[in-house]
Order: structure tokens, then sequence, then C-alpha cells
């Protein structure tokens, strides 16, 4: 099995333009996850949710979000650590 890497992404987002292209490039490198972390997190994640899926038509585009409005950064990043723990990849930290 092949590292995959996991995202721990701050919301608000600076820059919601950017998101899209972020998205994609998770999708590209195989990102197993994204964990929304901060204020307005529920609805960053609906939106990444929204982007991935699309029209609904390509069941390829799957990753894993969750959202963590009300917890710590080092509570987040245990459960990112504890995500797929056996796979061994990268933990990235994004803010856009």
């Amino acid at each position: 099995m092949t590292a995959r890497p996991k995202y721990i992404l701050h919301s608000p987002l600076s820059d919601v333009t950017r998101l899209d292209t972020f998205i994609e490039n998770c999708l590209t490198e195989g990102v197993s996850l994204i964990a929304v972390f901060g204020s307005g997190s529920a609805e960053l994640e609906d939106m990444i949710d929204e982007i991935i899926v699309g029209d609904g038509k390509d069941d390829s585009r799957f990753i894993c979000t969750t959202s963590h409005p009300n917890e710590t950064f080092d509570d987040v990043l245990s459960f990112v650590e504890a995500w797929e723990l056996n796979d061994g990849g990268a933990i990235i930290e994004a803010r856009l």
C-alpha cells in the first residue's frame, strides 16, 4: 500500500478562490483525509464535499472529510495521526 497524505486544513480560508485547485490537487495526490480545523469548519467541509462529489458521476472522486470546529489543534492532530495509522502517510498543514 502506498502512503497517502492527510491534510489539516485551517478554517476560515483567507482566499476561497484557491479551494477548487487545492481539492483537485488532493484528488491527484491520493489524499486519504482532509480534516478541517477551526471556525466555520463544518461549512467549509460541506463546500469541499460538493467539490469532490461534483455531479456524482465519477465514483473515483473520494476523500474522507471531517470538521473540527470546537477542538484544539492537538486533538485534531491526534485524530489525523490515528487515521490509517499503518499507511505512514504524511500529515500536512494547509492554510489557503
